[in-house]
């Protein structure tokens, strides 16, 4: 795994990490994995800058950006096209910034003579053997969201940056601190249309070089992703196409590869092994993350489209991703709540028109699914959910039938144990009392949370590629300047009605980027039949796996009797719930995945302690 981390202090440090290398430049700080070609730095001692991971800037850039690191105008160190890690000292100040979609994430902890920051949790934890904390543990089932409660991490005594903070190590204190707006300043979405097209276009250029590149060919932002690469040269270009899908990716990608220069097509055909939970009960194949990850239950699939890639490109090679694509492009239903929120009666009724349309229901039902979201804000929500918890729980309801919420309350909450929810309701209560930063509209934190989510999922996904195929993953949606760019633009317009995605089409028509045919497809790809299909083929293995033996029923996090019903209802092809049960199945595997990893294997006595 790849994972960077520093020691902050008066006096030595008594560990380093194994395996690692220095960071040039920075008196205690490591990479572990990292290429030393990814590794940036300018400076030294008191006035230094490093960057790690793919980072647009050349040595100018860096070298001149050492006087905003001199004014500790950190955010001027985040505006620079790729994803990457900061870690700049100004004096006796440092901060270390992870990105806005969590694939740099920041977690510290404090010890009697200083302190230690990282990207990885689990090594901090592992400095004294910390365990898993049960209760953030439960909020990451129970609610999908990383950021409700804030600073604090799936392991004890290790603590996280939040989403759009730093953190900002100093000798009188350590703290997270916010740099990134909660909320933008709204752009028209003709206006940011350029911007747009500008800081995508970056995000794929900054990965090209003399690197074999591959790149999904399905939906529409993975097109989008393909084509661009396919500007500067060969792009093998893949699609995964299972007859169980009937969906037209595989029509629109050929069409495409025939129209656009330089993309080579290749088909991914399915197999009975190309289903959802193929392979969970060989844990020894699945990455070793700082938190569940949604791809174990995919890996699979996503390996069968990765030997393909790896069959016709040589290695080490670049694999594009439309990762991400959705949260930045598009919008939940639950920004009618906004609309309603802010008084625009009648563009929230044009709004609900159009997906009334969409799911063949009445106007009405969608208006009356956003309301209750509009008459409440974000810490309100928190209390009233806390107060759902401690009630026994009622019968499930799929959650496209339950009313818009800035925090939705996930089937796994129904499957944890009355003291489990108990804790979970205080925690949410705590949380809410120290929400002073919460945003005014729930588009603004559902966003944020998405694109959280989807960017430490593909982080475990990289992991994946790198251990397996020694392929790099990249989400060019998930760079800072994308985000900044698709968010500054209202949600109602993102999700304009009648239209399906509009900010990309914006964007590139007229541009000879995507033919014209790309631009105006209205489908989506859906993987429902391979989920299905999974959880029949493998119900004795996820009986066994989430049964009483497991290490979320020993936590009162996942009861048996629940889990059990969820899974009958599968079987016999009944509605089913199922991310929760993704949820569920990451979770389980991670945490029998860090019972096997060795905690001795993170850190080794350093030459301090030695001496």
């Amino acid at each position: 795994m790849r994972w960077s981390t520093g020691w902050y202090a008066g006096s030595g440090h008594d560990r380093v990490p194994r395996g690692s290398r220095p960071v040039p430049g920075h008196e205690a700080a490591w990479t572990v994995g990292w290429p030393a070609s990814r590794v940036r730095t300018a400076g030294s001692g008191p006035l230094a800058l490093a960057m790690v991971g793919d980072c647009g800037a050349d040595d100018q850039q860096l070298g001149q950006a050492l006087e905003r690191v001199r004014a500790k105008d950190w955010r001027a160190l985040t505006r620079w096209p790729g994803s990457y890690l900061t870690i700049a000292r100004s004096g006796e100040a440092l901060a270390v910034i992870g990105d806005l979609a969590g694939q740099h994430p920041v977690y510290w902890r404090t010890e009697g003579t200083g302190t230690w920051w990282s990207t990885s949790a689990g090594a901090l934890a592992a400095l004294d053997g910390a365990q898993v904390d049960p209760t953030a543990l439960a909020a990451h089932l129970a609610f999908g969201q990383p950021d409700v409660l804030g600073q604090r991490s799936l392991f004890r005594a290790v603590s996280r940056v939040p989403t759009g903070h730093l953190l900002l190590i100093t000798p009188e204190q350590t703290a997270a601190v916010r740099y990134e707006p909660a909320e933008y300043t709204p752009v028209n979405l003709h206006d940011a249309a350029p911007t747009v097209r500008a800081s995508l276009s970056e995000a794929v250029a900054v990965r090209l070089g003399d690197r074999p590149i591959s790149a999904d060919l399905a939906g529409l932002d993975s097109t989008t992703l393909a084509c661009l690469a396919a500007r500067s040269g060969p792009v093998a270009a893949v699609t995964f196409a299972d007859d169980r899908l009937r969906d037209d990716d595989l029509a629109y990608a050929v069409r495409t590869a025939a129209t656009v220069p330089n993309l080579a097509h290749h088909k991914v055909p399915g197999s009975a092994r190309t289903v959802y939970y193929a392979g969970v009960g060989d844990l020894d194949r699945l990455p070793i993350t700082d938190a569940p990850n949604a791809y174990v239950v995919t890996a699979s699939i996503k390996r069968a489209v990765l030997d393909t890639v790896a069959a016709r490109t040589r290695a080490p090679g670049v694999h594009f991703t439309g990762a991400a694509g959705d949260a930045v492009l598009s919008a939940p239903s639950a920004y009618l709540a906004d609309l309603l929120r802010t008084r625009q009666h009648r563009r929230a009724f044009q709004h609900a028109q159009a997906h009334a349309r969409l799911r063949h229901t009445s106007v009405l039902s969608v208006l009356r699914r956003a309301r209750p979201a509009s008459r409440t804000d974000l810490p309100a929500s928190w209390r009233q959910l806390a107060t759902t918890l401690r009630q026994a729980p009622g019968e499930w309801v799929p959650q496209a039938q339950q009313p818009a919420a800035w925090t939705p309350l996930l089937a796994t909450a129904h499957w944890m144990s009355p003291d489990v929810r108990g804790q979970l309701a205080n925690a949410l209560d705590t949380a809410a009392d120290h929400s002073a930063e919460a945003p005014r509209l729930l588009a603004a934190w559902a966003d944020r949370q998405d694109l959280v989510r989807v960017g430490a999922d593909t982080s475990g996904w990289r992991e994946i590629a790198l251990a397996g195929h020694g392929i790099e993953i990249a989400a060019p949606f998930l760079d800072n300047e994308v985000i900044r760019a698709c968010l500054a633009v209202p949600a109602d317009q993102r999700a304009a009605a009648g239209r399906y995605k509009p900010l990309l089409a914006e964007a590139f028509t007229g541009t000879s980027v995507l033919p014209g045919f790309v631009l105006s497809r209205v489908t989506k790809g859906g993987f429902n039949a391979l989920a299905y299909a999974g959880l029949t083929q493998n119900a004795p293995v996820l009986m066994d796996l989430l049964g009483s033996s497991s290490r979320l029923a020993a936590a009162g996090l996942a009861t048996e009797a629940p889990v059990a019903r969820m899974l009958a209802r599968a079987a016999a092809g009944q509605s089913t719930a199922h991310g929760a049960l993704h949820l569920a199945v990451a979770a389980e595997v991670w945490l029998r995945r860090l019972e096997a990893h060795a905690a001795s294997s993170w850190w080794e006595v350093g030459a301090h302690a030695a001496a």
